[in-house]
């Protein structure tokens, strides 16, 4: 028997956690991640759980119906933890009853030496048997335990033989859709965070939808966390991509019957793909955790997921009172374990400070990342966006203003004239934790808001053009 210490387990506890399962999916996807039924104290506790989980995998709600389904519970018990308050923080409800728990397994473990003692078993043998037990309990505790290097290269060769299956060329991971860009980062591979930045304008939600564009040409299933843009716009710009008709005609839908013709067929490739928009505004990491989780329960070929932006995020624990660089440092260590959790990669957007504007050379750098040090440091691939153009038409008005402002306008001759239609980019590896760094030439067009790869040989564009007669 267990002390009155440890017997006497708060039980309430474990109905409010259970409760709180029962009444939110969300809240559920967040507690299978940190306990298991064992951790219950009392066993028709656990069945609950276990019916619970049994629900969540099969992807049906956590009602009492469902839950009968699978363990036989008296409606009095469910009625009576139903009825049970919910929890505001539950994970720190789950992780008193993980100690609870590891106390109990402990305890139990304490009493079974007495016995183990009168074995005619060696005084070594019988403290590497004790030694082992205390640490295989207070290991569980951890979910993620310490490894023997034989598991490790168990997983290791399991890895090797995934990639000689899988492998595609220069890709271990997701294809990106460039070329360049696959052989110097190997692909999105899982588990990985990439980041992608920029100065607003420079495309980076654009780059973005190139990447998404191609997962789901590969049949990979894609959520992408739009917390700036609404899903309309999103999918206008997909198709405006897609068919290369100019994005303002697809938003206004001025379109002849050819372009309608290729816009829906565009919208029923859409429409046949696992492709998720989530667009509230707001997300914090644990929410993106529960969405995750839940829809890769549902569809397993979901392969990839994009963050618009890290800016427009809050961490769970954080306040408005919280400096907004602790804040980034959470949320970036969060989508970071949560890519490892789910060995996927997830893709993460975020801007850059407003100081590299004041330098000649304005491409980004690392120490660009704007708000905290702790995104270079979490990302797996960081990579820049940038269009020099942008800045070069800036400057030209700049001159032109001021030589309007000195009356000598009239002598003012620009020898800058912007192409309308397409213009140089640049895609910059700035980190590259497995691989080398450097800059993929790629082309924007500005009509369709989308790029393409540089074909040196094909698609040179003048520095300055004096005409819009460039074909894509």
């Amino acid at each position: 028997m267990l002390n009155d210490e440890f017997s006497n387990i708060d039980t309430d506890i474990e109905k409010a956690v259970l409760s709180s399962c029962m009444h939110s999916e969300d809240i559920l996807s967040e507690v299978i991640t940190q306990i298991s039924a064992s951790d219950f104290s009392l066993k028709v506790h656990s069945d609950i759980f276990e019916a619970l989980l049994s629900c969540y995998n099969a992807g049906e709600p956590s009602g009492l119906t469902f839950i009968k389904k699978y363990k036989k519970i008296e409606d009095e018990v469910l009625l009576d933890i139903i009825g049970t308050t919910t929890l505001v923080d539950v994970s720190k409800y789950c992780a008193y009853l993980k100690e609870l728990s590891t106390k109990r397994k402990l305890m139990n473990f304490i009493h079974q030496i007495p016995s183990k003692m009168n074995q005619s078993t060696s005084l070594s043998l019988l403290l590497d048997d004790i030694n082992k037990n205390i640490f295989n309990i207070t290991s569980s505790a951890n979910s993620k335990d310490i490894k023997d290097v034989n598991v490790v290269i168990e997983e290791l060769l399991d890895t090797f033989k995934k990639i000689k299956e899988q492998k595609k060329g220069d890709v271990l991971g997701l294809d990106t859709g460039f070329d360049s860009l696959n052989k110097m980062i190997k692909g999105f591979k899982d588990g990985d965070l990439v980041i992608i930045a920029a100065r607003p304008g420079m495309g980076k939600t654009s780059i973005c939808l190139n990447f998404i564009d191609k997962a789901l040409r590969n049949e990979n299933g894609v959520v992408f966390f739009s917390l700036e843009m609404p899903a309309v716009q999103i999918l206008q710009r997909m198709l405006s991509a897609r068919t290369l008709i100019p994005l303002q005609k697809i938003i206004t839908g001025d379109l002849n019957d050819l372009e309608w013709e290729r816009v829906s067929s565009a919208c029923d490739e859409y429409s046949k793909k696992t492709f998720y928009v989530y667009d509230s505004g707001y997300a914090s990491v644990s929410d993106i955790s529960a969405v995750l989780r839940r829809l890769k329960n549902q569809h397993n070929n979901i392969k990839l997921c994009v963050v618009d932006y890290i800016g427009l995020m809050m961490g769970a624990n954080s306040s408005k009172f919280q400096d907004r660089h602790l804040q980034v440092a959470e949320i970036s260590r969060g989508l970071k374990l949560l890519a490892r959790d789910l060995e996927m990669p997830i893709i993460a957007l975020s801007q850059l400070n407003r100081s590299l504007e004041s330098r000649s050379n304005k491409r980004p750098m690392l120490s660009d990342l704007r708000e905290s040090g702790a995104i270079e440091q979490d990302a797996d691939t960081i990579l820049f966006v940038y269009r020099d153009e942008i800045y070069r038409e800036q400057e030209e008005k700049e001159k032109q203003n001021k030589a309007r402002a000195e009356g000598k306008e009239k002598e003012f001759v620009s020898n800058f004239t912007p192409n309308p239609i397409k213009e140089s980019a640049e895609l910059i590896v700035g980190k590259n934790r497995n691989g080398p760094t450097g800059t993929v030439d790629l082309i924007f067009n500005k009509e369709c808001s989308t790029f393409k790869e540089v074909h040196k040989d094909v698609d040179y564009i003048p520095k300055s053009v004096s005409s819009n007669k460039i074909e894509l």
